[in-house]
């Protein structure tokens, strides 16, 4: 009897959480960890698949780097970074969009479907959803003003969230593959952090959350941050506490709530049903960033 009170009083902690959120959407940027062990692909899609069905609209923004140089290096082709960015040329490009678009969007597709929910695989290029413009890197001394081509890159300039809308309004859950296309007609591989930001605003979704292979944002002295604002998060990258991989999904998150979205999460996805743990209870298990 004792555990069944405890099982009731879990659902009764989460009910205000629920009532707050019925109706609102979450874009959920999905992959690190969570993304690769198996069962934390299963906790993951039974976290999204109750999300929608207590009403809470959710769409799925995804990566697959590893998986994108895994399988450039079974095809005889070596990835090339500059910066951290990924040199994209023409057979690059399409190796990316077979990787994201032909195996680990279906995959999450079939995943989230076998537990009950009803999800749509799409591309960035489907609907004219993410459209985008090529990127181009400086040269890293200030002195030199040369920029760098580093191929088929992009950077969001528009979403456009007309089929996210039609899905929505039947009960489906979209999930992207990050891949913008120019104004030329061209795929450009786009960075999977910032494109879930600018669809997070384009929806005006209450919250964006980014799974990560770690606990949140931490100090100087290694403590885990829970919330964090503008003036701390700046601070931090000037002290240089937050930088390396980190610091793109900080901006990302930061280009999201100026953009309109409600908080924003950096969620260790290593944690089993962490999706549930950081917007069902008081403690949550990452850090939260607000305007």
């Amino acid at each position: 009897m004792k555990s069944l009170v405890e099982k009731a009083n879990i659902l009764i902690e989460a009910l205000p959480y629920i009532r707050n959120f019925y109706g609102k959407t979450f874009v959920i940027k999905y992959g690190g960890a969570a993304q690769i062990d198996e069962a934390l692909k299963m906790s993951f899609a039974q976290d999204v698949v109750l999300f929608n069905f207590i009403g809470i609209r959710t769409v799925i923004v995804h990566g697959g780097g590893p998986k994108i140089s895994e399988t450039m290096k079974k095809m005889g082709k070596e990835p090339k970074f500059v910066q951290g960015q990924r040199v994209t040329d023409k057979e690059t490009m399409e190796i990316v969009e077979m990787v994201l678009g032909g195996l680990i969007n279906q995959e999450i597709v079939s995943l989230i479907n076998n537990h009950g929910g009803r999800a749509v695989g799409l591309s960035g290029k489907d609907g004219g959803l993410i459209m985008a413009d090529k990127k181009v890197l400086g040269k890293s001394s200030a002195k030199d003003e040369e920029l760098i081509d580093i191929g088929l890159v992009g950077e969001v300039r528009q979403i456009n969230p007309d089929i996210l809308n039609s899905l929505d309004k039947d009960g489906f859950i979209p999930v992207i593959s990050p891949i913008g296309v120019s104004s030329e007609g061209d795929a450009l591989n786009i960075n999977a952090d910032y494109a879930a930001s600018a669809i997070a605003s384009a929806v005006k979704a209450e919250k964006l959350l980014l799974l990560t292979d770690v606990q949140g944002i931490k100090d100087g002295s290694g403590k885990v941050l829970s919330t964090l604002g503008k003036a701390q998060i700046d601070a931090l990258i000037a002290d240089g506490v937050i930088g390396g991989g980190m610091l793109p999904k900080v901006q990302a998150c930061m280009r999201a709530v100026a953009g309109g979205v409600g908080k924003t999460h950096i969620v260790d996805g290593r944690v089993a049903h962490s999706l549930l743990l950081e917007i069902f209870t008081k403690e949550g298990i990452g850090t939260e960033i607000v305007a």
